[in-house]
């Protein structure tokens, strides 16, 4: 929502992966860098799928920007953890060196990711800064980041355009 007022969270999908009492963690999926699965897989003397090589990753938060965590839908590997039917996560190198090395298969890349304190996220639903939705697995593997916003919001039933802050309605397009 437009009264968030953080730039790292502008018109941006966010998946929760975590939520407990002691706070959450969450991914920005719609947020792509030039940076490729082939550049990743270099720095770590990996291989990579010619399939893949030219996969980016996203910047997945502005916590740990370092950190790289993987969503895919990848059954069989041994270390994951379920977050919905047909989608999983992975956050180690093991993981990454066998999912970039397969030939079939769906995955995502993420560098960073969003965290929030024990009940920051809660408050900051109850002030109305967050919409909520529930995940499609579809949409987090395959969703084009150029619209996944405007997809989601109108799948909710919300039309994009009328979240745009009261400053950028009266001064025009792109005045956010």
């Amino acid at each position: 929502m437009p009264q968030l007022g953080d730039p790292n969270f502008h018109r941006t999908v966010v998946l929760i992966l975590q939520h407990n009492a002691e706070g959450a963690r969450g991914v920005v999926l719609n947020r792509p860098t030039r940076v490729t699965l082939e550049d990743v897989a270099r720095g770590q003397s990996l291989s990579v799928a010619p399939r893949l090589r030219r996969e980016l990753v996203y910047a997945g938060g502005p916590v740990e920007p370092q950190r790289g965590l993987v969503l895919h839908d990848r059954l069989g590997l041994p270390e994951k953890r379920q977050l919905a039917p047909g989608l999983f996560l992975s956050e180690t190198v093991d993981a990454l060196e066998q999912l970039l090395g397969e030939e079939t298969g769906v995955l995502r890349f993420f560098l960073g990711y969003a965290g929030w304190g024990s009940q920051q996220l809660e408050r900051e639903l109850q002030q109305g800064t967050w919409l909520f939705t529930e995940a499609s697995p579809e949409r987090v593997l395959h969703g084009d980041a150029d619209t996944l916003w405007e997809e989601v919001l109108r799948q909710m039933g919300v039309e994009p355009a009328m979240l745009q802050s009261p400053t950028a309605r009266l001064n025009g397009p792109g005045a956010n």
